[in-house]
């Protein structure tokens, strides 16, 4: 069992913040196939000093996602902990994560995310004003460095330690690398020997094998896993069978359609029909990868115009499969 703050975790497995995606829908979703915590998406500091509709929504949680965190992203600590005394004040969060990884053009432009590892006297501020401006748990989110002459993981974990952070995400990539190549453990595995807070390993768990290996090579508390989940969130369910030595029976083919018609259901129900069918023309596709004769109804899908259509393409395609057998 893992422990950040006064949270408690089952099994050290945890849904990873997706930016587009990470909304209550999804969040639930996560926490119902095994993770024992979950994440929102980046959240402003700015657009809450403004009191941006939209932002303001975007701290919404629901009871059955809990334990959650709401994470932050931001360059100003004075922002950022007026931030933090928000959402302590106004949502029923768990945890308050800061995004010190977010490697994306748009996030480093505004000087928050992985830029801020450039600069670890700014990053400490930072960390301290969120600790100071709230009673729930911190946690960091970061990268093993900007570039792979910058590595300085360690560096910014003892410093987030020192601000009174519960815990250390770290993604074993520099900034630079983005998603390319490989994760690097032993930058996980630094951390870990460093600090006395809870690390949470991330990066490239897409198989059990991935996340034993993690865990074996590291040494970390838990693990974060977000891409590996995407189209199929019981992945989280076969690693939660992994960690309570638990048999897994994978979904068959028509239980994974059942699973993207749910989807589509709830997150229409939670963003309006519109935005919701706008998001799973995407999304859809990722539930039936590698599934028989998938490229006509991936197609199909991501034309779709309203939930109807989309729920008839995925009966007509089950009843396709169901011919098959």
């Amino acid at each position: 069992m893992v422990k950040i703050g006064n949270i408690y975790l089952e099994i050290p497995l945890i849904a990873a913040p997706l930016a587009g995606i990470s909304n209550p829908v999804y969040r639930e979703m996560c926490r119902k196939f095994g993770a024992s915590l979950v994440v929102s998406e980046m959240i402003s500091d700015k657009a809450l000093h403004y009191h941006n509709a939209k932002t303001i929504d975007m701290c919404r949680t629901t009871e059955k996602e809990h334990p959650v965190a709401l994470q932050l992203f931001g360059s100003d600590p004075q922002t950022m902990g007026e931030a933090s005394e928000y959402l302590s004040l106004h949502t029923d969060c768990s945890i308050i994560d800061i995004n010190m990884g977010c490697p994306v053009n748009k996030v480093i432009k505004a000087h928050a995310g992985s830029y801020l590892l450039q600069y670890p006297n700014l990053a400490y501020e930072i960390m301290r004003a969120v600790v100071a401006n709230t009673n729930r748990p911190v946690t960091v989110k970061m990268r093993a460095g900007y570039d792979n002459e910058h590595i300085n993981c360690v560096e910014i974990a003892k410093l987030a330690e020192k601000a009174g952070v519960s815990a250390i995400t770290i993604h074993g990539r520099t900034r630079n690398d983005m998603y390319s190549g490989k994760v690097n453990y032993e930058y996980i595995k630094a951390v870990k020997e460093n600090v006395n807070i809870p690390v949470i390993g991330n990066g490239d768990i897409k198989t059990v094998d991935d996340a034993r290996r993690m865990m074996e090579e590291t040494k970390c508390d838990a693990i974060m896993v977000g891409r590996g989940i995407l189209g199929k969130p019981y992945f989280l369910q076969e690693l939660k069978a992994y960690f309570n030595n638990e048999e897994f029976i994978m979904p068959s083919y028509l239980e994974r359609l059942d699973l993207l018609d749910k989807y589509i259901v709830d997150l229409c129900a939670y963003e309006g029909e519109r935005k919701g069918v706008s998001m799973m023309r995407g999304m859809s596709s990722w539930y039936i990868m590698g599934m028989p004769h998938a490229n006509e109804y991936k197609n199909r899908l991501s034309l779709s115009k309203c939930e109807i259509e989309m729920h008839n393409i995925i009966g007509e395609y089950k009843n396709y499969l169901l011919q098959q057998e």
